[in-house]
């Protein structure tokens, strides 16, 4: 007797057996990392991402970074496809915000990634994510350019700077990212400026046309330049040339920093926290053939044997001034952590001050657009220690399009070299220890 025909709705594929669901499944646990541990997003990269081939670890970056950088625009489209709003936390929210991304950020097909969302979710979830997502996409929906702040952000920026800023950083955010390079020899610059294909703004630096692929380009495997934001670049470039005298790179990894004084002929002792980052250090500095003394270690217990002719110190900071590279700060830095690292700048300054010649300069610089990381840090600690000064910055020592503040001293913003590309956030400081 012929058994009954099975009428059952065949049971969709095992998750792991769907294309592309690793990564989207990465993607998930990362963006977890971020948002809810508050966990830099280069760092969880490796542990979200784990026994995946490269081509799916740039993927799940990708996703994530486009999730960060329109996560108020796609849930504004993710609560206007819900009768009730969905939690923050909610996976549900989560596997939209992917879904979503990919089809509106990086033209994925809305079926493929419709296909590798579902899996992420079970049971009712799943059904509110597939209708959710149909309501959005045939909607013919487009994310905002530029896109928006989140309100956080914006609400502590506009405190600080003003109205027109945020508007500045929203616009900012919605472009690229140049890239500008240091070159080991400033006297090439009209050389490497010409091969390169780029333009300079300042002796040393080539910014590059975009969508350039960088170990291609002549000259980098030999050591000719390295990459480095010129914003930062400025920071070695107030202390001038070395002329054989000793300068401490604090916190120098990955070394952009390094290389440029030991290109400028200072004798130059890198310390730095992290072994690992130490070891990047170390390769950039062989491949460009470039000398530094390198040292693991902690600033707080480290101390230098003799007082040195000049300090750089690059300090821990919430880095929101690199945003647009890295958008995950924008959702993860509150004003716990800004008060946090301020506290810590404010010790490894007042400690690495006691370590500098009588006339001795100290660089004092922060990736940051937070005021308590810059400007009211160096009031601070010019407040609590006499025998310092402020050592104002002329125009004539910074690159075409910048300029110093009324108070001497150098503070980037998301309008700066606006017309060029822009330039990461960054303030910069010197200081002079008194002779007497």
């Amino acid at each position: 007797m012929p058994r009954p025909q099975d009428r059952s709705r065949p049971k969709p594929p095992r998750a792991d057996a769907v294309p592309g669901f690793p990564a989207r499944r990465a993607a998930l646990k990362l963006l977890d990392a971020v948002l809810r541990r508050g966990d830099p997003l280069e760092l969880a990269l490796h542990g979200a991402a784990q026994g995946l081939p490269p081509a799916d670890r740039a993927l799940v970056h990708a996703i994530a970074a486009e999730v960060l950088r329109h996560l108020p625009d796609l849930d504004a489209l993710i609560d206007g496809a819900t009768k009730q709003v969905l939690p923050d936390d909610a996976k549900a929210r989560m596997v939209l915000r992917i879904a979503l991304a990919q089809t509106l950020a990086l033209d994925t097909p809305p079926h493929a990634a419709i296909a590798t969302a579902l899996p992420l979710v079970d049971g009712g979830p799943r059904k509110l994510v597939h209708g959710v997502f149909g309501t959005v996409t045939r909607g013919e929906p487009s994310l905002p350019v530029p896109p928006t702040l989140p309100a956080h952000v914006a609400e502590r920026w506009t405190g600080q700077w003003g109205d027109a800023m945020p508007q500045a950083a929203a616009h900012a955010y919605g472009v690229r990212p140049p890239v500008d390079v240091s070159l080991r020899d400033a006297s090439e610059t009209a050389t490497w400026t010409a091969q390169l294909d780029g333009t300079s703004f300042a002796p040393g630096h080539v910014r590059l046309p975009e969508g350039t692929n960088i170990p291609d380009l002549p000259g980098f495997a030999e050591g000719a330049w390295w990459v480095q934001d010129i914003a930062a670049s400025c920071a070695a470039r107030l202390l001038g040339p070395g002329e054989d005298r000793t300068v401490l790179d604090l916190c120098a990894a990955p070394g952009g920093k390094t290389m440029q004084l030991a290109a400028a002929r200072w004798r130059v002792t890198a310390i730095d926290q992290s072994k690992k980052r130490l070891e990047r250090l170390s390769e950039n500095l062989a491949r460009t053939g470039l000398s530094a003394e390198v040292a693991a270690a902690d600033l707080r217990q480290w101390q230098p044997d003799a007082p040195v002719d000049a300090i750089l110190l690059d300090a821990p900071c919430t880095a929101t001034g690199i945003y647009r590279r890295h958008p995950d700060v924008l959702h993860r830095i509150g004003p716990r952590q800004i008060a946090e690292l301020a506290e810590l700048q404010g010790e490894l300054l007042a400690r690495a001050a006691g370590w500098l010649k009588p006339g001795g300069h100290i660089i004092y610089a922060t990736c940051s657009l937070e005021q308590a990381e810059g400007e009211e840090q160096v009031g601070r600690f010019l407040a609590a220690h006499p025998g310092f000064a402020l050592l104002p910055i002329e125009s004539a020592e910074l690159p075409e399009g910048m300029a110093p503040t009324a108070q001497g001293w150098l503070r980037t913003l998301p309008d700066t070299l606006a017309a060029q590309g822009g330039t990461d956030g960054f303030f910069i400081a010197r200081l002079v220890r008194k002779a007497n």
